[in-house]
């Protein structure tokens, strides 16, 4: 599975809202009204099609304001897009994945300084920058986090234990604690009830992109930044390899399953096995809690550090958190059009409905300021929130300038290789730096 193209499945409890709610809310809309403008959204997940089109038709009655909707089908938003830029009414807003998508897109991207969704976020770091001029060009509308989730009640069961290598989950804040502490569990797993510290490392498609994607995102995210990258690099140099086979071995070597059975290990054995209190440890993040608790698990069981690996200065990491989902605005639109889109979309962040479509309707936990009011039932959605509240240095989302899913695909099959035995740490490096060059090149072609 693409995580990055992911439904997001974290839900939102929020406050009822009044009936009246719409009134007042459409002044900024019914200016762009008396000015002509309108909106055109190309959507690209189907999942929410119904909640788009319906809060469109509140906004078009509250205001005047035609607001359109459409929807790609599943898989094919890059050529509907591409389809419809050449149209005489092109889309006022789209979405974009990312930089790869924005190397392709950059020439209709609009810049968003002046708009309220960019004034509005949490962390303006979020947004997609151009690479030419620096300034932001699109707006995360959708946030997620991922790390170590881990059991509370195991965790409070082991720190009770003689000797044991921390009096508290807060002193697991690099990757010699967290060893310390996974090893001395894999060792007195009988003690704690587990099988082992962390649930199993499946490699099927259901699971393998929680590392071929998102473990392989911790050493290129940190090389990117040590390198100043912001677009998608031809080569990547593999700086932090090293740390990243110290957490790989530590996962297959403090697991619930010998190395030996991985390959047939699925993402629902290992959300069982978290569930079950078989393991301390589950990497993932905010999306899973549905499973998690559909699986019997309570909200105050569960809390989510980040994922250590023995970067420099690593107590001061935070949570690997970003993206996918950017808007992006026409920059060929008219003037009235970009202004009514730009109403729009300020009316959705703020507005008491707009808001409710966003977080209760849709199910998306957002990084606007305006949603710090609105309440979460989901404890690793308030884990990422007092993360980024946090003075953490946040992990970016740099897997999405990977080159290609191919690239994904060689990496994941050679680390499979290794945890195997079949092969060496050799391989999963060159088909970490060397098959990056290969396929950049291979798609600039």
């Amino acid at each position: 599975m693409n995580h990055h193209v992911r439904q997001v499945v974290t839900v939102l409890a929020t406050a009822a809202m009044a009936v009246g709610a719409l009134s007042g809310c459409g002044s900024s809309g019914t200016t762009a009204n008396e000015e002509g403008g309108k909106v055109y959204f190309l959507n690209s997940k189907p999942e929410v099609s119904d909640q788009w089109k319906q809060i469109a038709e509140e906004y078009t009655k509250e205001t005047g304001v035609p607001v359109t909707v459409e929807t790609a089908a599943a898989g094919t938003y890059q050529q509907t897009l591409k389809s419809e830029f050449a149209k005489s009414e092109p889309p006022t807003l789209f979405q974009l994945s990312g930089p790869v998508d924005l190397e392709t897109w950059k020439d209709f991207t609009a810049d968003l300084t002046d708009t309220d969704i960019y004034k509005q976020l949490k962390d303006p770091a979020l947004a997609l920058k151009s690479a030419e001029t620096g300034k932001p060009v699109g707006v995360p509308f959708v946030i997620e986090s991922f790390g170590l989730i881990y059991n509370k009640d195991i965790l409070a069961k082991y720190v009770k234990l003689p000797g044991a290598a921390v009096k508290s989950v807060n002193d697991i804040d690099s990757f010699d604690k967290l060893k310390a502490v996974t090893d001395d569990m894999q060792k007195r797993k009988d003690d704690l009830g587990i099988k082992g510290a962390f649930t199993s490392a499946g490699f099927d498609s259901s699971s393998i992109w929680r590392y071929d994607t998102h473990l392989a995102n911790m050493p290129l995210d940190r090389e990117f930044k040590d390198d100043g990258i912001t677009a998608e690099p031809a080569t990547v140099k593999g700086t932090y390899m090293p740390q990243f086979k110290n957490i790989f071995d530590l996962y297959l070597t403090d697991s619930t399953t010998p190395r030996s059975q991985l390959s047939g290990k699925t993402s629902d054995d290992a959300n069982s096995e978290f569930a079950l209190g078989e393991a301390a440890f589950y990497q993932n993040g905010t999306w899973s809690w549905t499973d998690l608790q559909n699986a019997g698990m309570e909200a105050d069981q569960v809390g989510m550090i980040p994922i250590y690996m023995g970067m420099p200065d690593e107590a001061k990491q935070g949570l690997a958190t970003g993206s996918a989902q950017y808007w992006c605005l026409n920059k060929k639109a008219t003037d009235k059009n970009l202004k009514a889109t730009k109403d729009f979309l300020k009316w959705m962040i703020t507005s008491e409905r707009g808001k409710e479509s966003i977080a209760k309707d849709m199910g998306f936990t957002t990084p606007f300021k305006t949603f710090d009011k609105v309440k979460t039932d989901n404890p690793l959605v308030e884990a990422m929130n007092k993360d980024m509240d946090s003075d953490k240095d946040r992990v970016g989302w740099s897997f999405t300038m990977v080159p290609s899913e191919r690239w994904k695909d060689d990496l994941g099959n050679a680390m499979l290789e290794y945890a195997q035995g079949t092969a060496g740490w050799d391989g999963v490096e060159k088909a970490f730096v060397d098959n990056w060059a290969k396929e950049y090149q291979a798609n600039k072609q």
